[in-house]
């Protein structure tokens, strides 16, 4: 069943994606107007979050951010599914990636490098990374948590690896770097860190968009027992399916960086792109559902 439910929805998404982008943006007026005038999906959770994130913003400065981002939100779906059907011309018209020679430096000496990155603009784009690199012998992968329909994550992985990324599912993650590294390859990988870790992983909270959170603190963890060098790829909307996305430098010597630096530094950058246009984050997720309090009362259950 899960196969046939694969070549269903993959038929489906594939004939969409043979569409010209004018035509998907008009399906993605159409989908805005039932996702956010009909259904609310998630309208609750968003307006939460944005009033908690912009308290000094008026009512209806908010519900501009919020009406743009449902507008994005529709254009990111559209444009997810064109991946089945881009070509590498037209996808590197559309990704343009800035100052990737930092990358290339860092790389130079056989060392490799983690990347962060939000769930800001259109992150699925990012993995056409790939075209930069695709012939100079380096891995370049990201990591993805597994979806529980096996069809979805089957469909979502080939998305993913659209541009021969490797995906790194989420509990591989150590193990996979450790061996590749061994192996004497290169690698790039991608940290989608700006959302919530699992209670039982919370070990640092700092503030963040008027908020107390907690924060994942893994990939810095990695990069101190690797020395792997850290970056972060600032990404801008520069009009409707055009994004640029910037490489900018965090440090390439994490095992002299002090406790939580790494980690502080990147919710610091993240922060500040949100703040450059919040219509272009991920407001349908539920970020702060706990409180220290109760993630500490958890904890000390454990």
């Amino acid at each position: 069943m899960n196969r046939l439910l694969y070549y269903i929805l993959y038929i489906w998404m594939y004939l969409h994606a043979l569409l010209p982008f004018r035509v998907l943006y008009i399906l993605s007026d159409m989908l805005y107007f039932f996702v956010y005038k009909i259904a609310g999906y998630r309208l609750k959770v968003v307006r939460l979050n944005l009033e908690a994130s912009f308290p000094e913003k008026t009512k209806q400065e908010r519900l501009a951010i919020e009406q743009e981002f449902y507008h994005h939100f529709c254009d990111y779906f559209v444009e997810t599914l064109k991946m089945l059907h881009i070509s590498d011309e037209e996808m590197q018209a559309r990704m343009q990636f800035e100052n990737v020679e930092q990358i290339k430096e860092l790389m130079k000496d056989g060392n490799s490098v983690l990347m962060y990155l939000g769930h800001y603009c259109n992150w699925e784009w990012v993995t056409s990374i790939n075209l930069v690199f695709r012939q100079e012998g380096k891995i370049l992968g990201e990591i993805y948590k597994t979806l529980k329909n096996k069809a979805m994550d089957d469909l979502f992985l080939k998305i993913r690896s659209r541009f021969g990324s490797l995906a790194i599912a989420k509990q591989d993650t150590f193990r996979v770097i450790v061996k590749l590294r061994n192996e004497g390859k290169q690698i790039l990988i991608g940290f989608m860190a700006d959302q919530t870790p699992a209670w039982r992983n919370i070990h640092y909270w700092t503030p963040f968009l008027n908020q107390e959170t907690p924060v994942f603190t893994g990939v810095e963890r990695i990069a101190k027992q690797t020395g792997f060098a850290v970056v972060y790829l600032d990404m801008e909307k520069i009009k409707r399916g055009h994004y640029k996305a910037t490489v900018r430098l965090i440090t390439d010597d994490p095992r002299e960086e002090p406790e939580n630096n790494i980690t502080e530094t990147y919710i610091r950058a993240m922060e500040k792109t949100i703040l450059r246009n919040p219509a272009y984050w991920l407001w349908t997720h539920k970020r702060w559902k706990r409180t220290r309090e109760e993630v500490e009362a958890m904890q000390q259950q454990k």
